[in-house]
């Protein structure tokens, strides 16, 4: 089984401490800016103790991430964790990435060993097809447990993934029942929870976790554009014109046709038509460019601006 190995780059966004395992402030520098960013790594240092006493009792790993940003919401601490185990890779969220780049991506991992689905664990699309994959991934071991007389065993997957993801959402699709907490703030799972979904599945839920360091900026652009980190600790203006940017050069005409403005104009000339068009204003009629980031992100994250992905294979 291949696994996608991520090329250290020389710009870092992000720096969190696993090893320390207290709730201790960092304060880190994001974007050419230099915006501050205050961390809370907290739990995920147990989160990753957990899962490394746990993974000798799994079968398969099955990682969710999101299919707006396939790459960058991967963990690639997990394909050290899950080493020799089997791996299922679900694109969750995929009604609100673009269908073409969502295909593109599910070529991609499965040409790098994984078995490949996409869903919308929210509305239940594409969850029928997960029990059968896990099946057919696993039918190896089954095959050799059968050889030993074992019959009845069920297969242990242990479900990952990073905040705010919808692992949650998932496992309760999944088993048809509300049996972990769910929420739409990262960091809501925080403890260990085996879940007995059926006679041939049982499932370990793990608190979602980030890993050490972001060594590519982009990634916790993109990481902070979905949300999986909390707007609290962010720049939201600056985030804002990033994914302005960003529409601007992959899926023109977007900006102009949900906000009537003039999409040609620079980032922040855009964002300022935004703040107008939606009355988003300060004391003295200035524009409120804030409160006109947090909209446009919000949309984003909601699907009201249509199926878009943030990064291509």
């Amino acid at each position: 089984m291949g696994f996608l190995k991520r090329k250290p780059l020389r710009l870092q966004v992000f720096q969190m401490d696993y090893n320390n395992g207290n709730n201790d402030k960092k304060e880190i520098e994001m974007s050419d800016n230099k915006t501050n960013i205050n961390w809370y790594p907290g739990h995920m240092t147990k989160a990753i103790r957990m899962m490394q006493e746990n993974i000798k009792l799994i079968d398969i790993v099955i990682e969710l991430v999101d299919a707006r940003i396939p790459f960058s919401s991967k963990n690639p601490d997990i394909d050290e964790l899950a080493n020799q185990k089997y791996r299922l890779l679900l694109l969750n969220k995929a009604d609100l990435a673009d269908d073409t780049a969502t295909e593109e991506w599910e070529q991609y991992y499965k040409k790098q060993g994984y078995a490949v689905l996409k869903i919308n664990a929210k509305t239940g699309a594409g969850m029928k097809a997960i029990a059968g994959t896990v099946q057919e991934t696993c039918r190896e071991k089954l095959e050799r447990d059968r050889k030993r007389g074992i019959i009845n065993r069920p297969l242990r997957a242990m479900i990952v993934g990073i905040p705010n993801v919808g692992k949650s959402t998932f496992i309760n699709s999944f088993a048809g029942k509300a049996c972990t907490k769910t929420g739409n703030k990262p960091g809501v799972t925080k403890g260990k929870q085996w879940i007995r979904l059926n006679k041939q599945i049982e499932m370990l839920d793990t608190p979602g976790i980030l890993w050490p360091k972001f060594e590519d900026q982009e990634v916790g652009r993109r990481l902070a554009i979905i949300g999986s980190i909390n707007d609290d600790i962010l720049n939201i203006r600056e985030l804002a014109l990033e994914f302005i940017r960003y529409l601007q050069h992959a899926y023109p005409g977007i900006l102009a046709k949900h906000y009537g403005v003039n999409e040609a104009e620079e980032c922040y000339k855009v964002l300022e038509q935004i703040a107008q068009q939606r009355q988003c204003k300060l004391k003295g009629n200035l524009p409120d460019y804030d409160k006109a980031a947090s909209i446009v992100l919000e949309n984003y994250r909601n699907g009201k601006l249509g199926q878009i992905t943030l990064e291509r294979p």
